[in-house]
Parts: C-alpha cells; structure tokens; sequence
C-alpha cells in the first residue's frame, strides 16, 4: 500500500511541475485524476480501483472543465502580426502570378510574398487587395471588390 501512496504523489507532483513549466493547461486535469487516486490509496482502495478513479477523474475533469478554463485564460490573448493581417487590405507592389510564383503585397506599410486566392486570377501592379489566410510567409489575396459607385463607366462622345 505504501508504494501506491508514493507513485500517487509522485504522479501529482510531475503533472503539477510540467503544469508549471507549460502553463498550457495540459495536465492540470492528470493532477486531479491523481489526487483522487491518491486518496483511494490513502484509504486502503485497491490498485484497479486507483487506476479507475485517476482515469474517469482526469478525463471528466478535461471534458467538462477545460473548455471554460480555455475560454476565459485565452480572452485576452493579443493576436499575433500574422493573426491581425487577415482581413486587411493591401495593395499589390509586384504582380501576383500563382503560375510564375511571383508577387508582393504592401500591407499596413509591410511588404509581404503573396499569392492569389484564385490560381487563375493574375493581379497587376496597384490592385487593392484583401488578406484572406496566412500560408507560411506567404499571404493569400483576393481583389477587394470595388463598390458599384465607385466604378468607373466609360465616356461616348455623342458626336
């Protein structure tokens, strides 16, 4: 019995360190299942016993409590250069050609490799584009559509 009580605490302590070390809520919820079986073991319980309740203990404890822990740890988290550029318009410094694998885009003062949403869609010098995905180093743009006021309608001579 005593050798349960000691891998039990043991157990406890190593999920609670590589808690510590990763603060990624990664084995918090195995620190919880251990302490359970650690109180079994400390009451007499038997071995199978101990594994149950560490095992259902730790998986009820991240199926039912670690979605609310993730939600409200990561609520203020700051999205990163990468995250913040989706959605942002840009505008082609180098013409985006998929097929060539050429392009740069100037975004927010940043000039960044780019490729085409579209793989059949060529964007010449000087297109408004918007950042739709991030691939690598490489962002992924489409033509920013132009409103239907702002279009320019060809001029006739009434001659």
């Amino acid at each position: 019995m005593e050798v349960d009580i000691i891998v039990w605490i043991v157990v406890l302590a190593a999920a609670v360190v590589i808690e510590i070390i990763s603060l990624g809520l990664t084995s918090i919820w195995f620190a919880g299942g251990a302490l359970s079986a650690l109180i079994v073991a400390i009451l007499g319980g038997p071995l199978w016993l101990q594994i149950i309740c560490f095992v259902i203990i730790s998986v009820l404890l991240l199926l039912f409590t670690r979605p609310i822990a993730v939600k409200y740890f990561n609520k203020d988290r700051e999205k990163t250069n990468v995250d913040s550029i989706v959605g942002k318009q840009g505008i082609v410094q180098t013409e985006i050609n998929n097929l060539k694998g050429t392009g740069v885009v100037s975004i927010a003062g940043m000039e960044w490799s780019a490729k085409s949403s579209d793989d059949t869609v060529i964007l010449p010098q000087g297109t408004v584009v918007e950042v739709v995905e991030v691939s690598g180093v490489k962002v992924i743009c489409k033509p920013e559509a132009v409103p239907v006021a702002t279009q320019t309608m060809p001029v006739q001579n009434a001659e």
